[in-house]
């Protein structure tokens, strides 16, 4: 997924923007500044002079860091959900090659964004905010993954749901494990996809 430059992000922005666009470069501004100078850095008065506008207008945008900071998450998420959803285009008919794919695209997602994404999650760690919307966006995928696996199961709506609860955790275990350097990419892709396929046919059998 294309990442805004440094060039691109803190370009002069003298030119009025529709309030849709001064978000988005906002935004694209705060994760260059976190990859360049760490997420302590971000903060709405550094990113107002980095994006070359006025400090009022980066609250009048996110109101406070912390807003800033769950507006970040929910970006990065949704890149990684997209591409997660252009991955299961390319699913093949039977439950291993569909596994195969769901596995790999989820734990490649992490290492897309892995930095960034990281970085904006530590620093809302302990936030009630962080709680709601961690909640929320991984509902997202426990649905997702609902969907793509639901033709390769005998479950019942309900069960299969619970099902994805169990994997969708799981996968996020591993892509921590992948990001502290204790596993490679492909060693926790291999991993998910025999979780995927194993916890599909323990549930139906039970």
């Amino acid at each position: 997924m294309a990442q805004p430059s440094e060039k691109e992000a803190f370009k002069p922005t003298a030119s009025r923007l529709s309030k849709e666009s001064r978000r988005q470069q906002l935004l694209d501004t705060a994760l260059v500044i976190i990859r360049k100078e760490g997420a302590d850095r971000l903060t709405l008065g550094h990113l107002a002079t980095r994006a070359g506008v006025s400090k009022p207008i980066t609250y009048e945008h996110f109101s406070t860091r912390l807003g800033l900071l769950t507006a970040l998450y929910k970006l990065l998420d949704e890149q990684q959900l997209q591409a997660l959803q252009e991955a299961l285009t390319r699913v093949q008919d039977n439950l291993r090659d569909t596994a195969d794919v769901l596995a790999t695209a989820y734990i490649h997602c992490a290492v897309d964004t892995g930095g960034e994404l990281h970085a904006v999650r530590a620093a809302l760690a302990g936030s009630e905010e962080m709680g709601a919307v961690q909640q929320e966006l991984l509902a997202g995928y426990v649905q997702l993954f609902s969907a793509t696996l639901a033709p390769h199961s005998s479950l019942l709506p309900a069960a299969l749901h619970r099902c994805c609860v169990g994997l969708v955790g799981a996968g996020e275990a591993l892509c921590a494990l992948m990001l502290s350097g204790q596993s490679s990419e492909q060693e926790a892709a291999i991993a998910f996809s025999a979780l995927i396929r194993g916890g599909l046919s323990v549930s139906s059998q039970s």
